[in-house]
This record gives C-alpha cells, structure tokens and sequence, in this order.
C-alpha cells in the first residue's frame, strides 16, 4: 500500500533524514584513521547541512516558483525507502562505506520522486540539484569503499 503523505510531512521527513546524515558523517569523521575519509565524511556532513537549509527554505515558504501547497496529499513510497538501519559499533569501514552509499541512494531517488510531482520552475530545478548532488554522494562513499574493500598490494 503506498504512503499518503503532504508536503509538509514529506519536507519535514527529509529535513530529519538531512539532519541524521550530517550527524552520521560527522560521527564517522571522527571514528576513521584514514584522512583521505575523514575529509570526505567532514565535506558531506557540511553539503547535507546545505540540503537540510534549502528544505527549511521550502518548508518556510521561501521558494516560491513551482512551489506545492504544504497541504498537497502526496502518494508514493518514499517514506519505505528511507528507513535504514543503525550503524553498530562492530561495523567494519567497508561496511560503514556501504551503508552510507545506500542512505545517499535512497536521498536521491527521494528527491528525483519529489522533484516529478512538482510543476516546472525553481523548487523542481532545486530538488533535481538535490538528487543529483546526493548521487555525487553515492559515488565518492562508493569510492572510499573500493580503496578500503580492495587496497593496492605492495607491487600490484
């Protein structure tokens, strides 16, 4: 059965799981050895921190252009997609990799969802940035997994 759910509870859900991602990369910044994922977890806390103030934007009413009306019932299956398990303490990094690559696919079909029902203009242009800055997500955590899950040999 697909979830009816309006826009306002759509933008808050995706303004929480903003939230949550940023936290979760901070916390992973500060718990890896390796600098190269330390940088890269620090810069994606910062650019979710950026997705979480356009959606507040939205939230408030700041975009105006193609915008929906907060009340509008939206049917679909997001919300499913979105709910991800808890990292555990005894991940493994390559693991903590992948579970991260899959909340940023999971972002970015959510926002290429959203961005379908809404009508041509500013909010649809800024959610289609949204999915695919969160797709350029997946590919960089998809890259921290290749180095960690098959690192160079000595010599190979």
């Amino acid at each position: 059965m697909a979830s009816q759910l309006t826009l306002k509870e759509v933008l808050k859900k995706a303004i929480n799981k903003e939230i949550e991602s940023r936290l979760l990369y901070i916390a992973l910044s500060q718990k890896v050895g390796d600098e190269a994922a330390k940088d890269a977890f620090q810069e994606l806390a910062q650019q979710e921190r950026g997705h979480q103030n356009l959606l507040e934007r939205y939230q408030r009413g700041e975009l105006k252009e193609g915008a929906l009306s907060s009340g509008q019932i939206i049917d679909y299956r997001i919300a499913e997609r979105l709910d991800q398990p808890q990292v555990s303490a005894d991940m493994k990094l390559k693991d903590i990799f992948l579970f991260a690559a899959a909340r940023e696919k999971a972002s970015h079909e959510f926002y290429l969802s959203l961005a379908q029902i809404h009508p041509s203009g500013e909010v649809k242009r800024l959610l289609g940035e949204l999915a695919a800055q969160e797709l350029e997500h997946k590919q960089r955590v998809e890259s921290l997994y290749t180095q960690v899950a098959f690192p160079q040999t000595n010599g190979g």
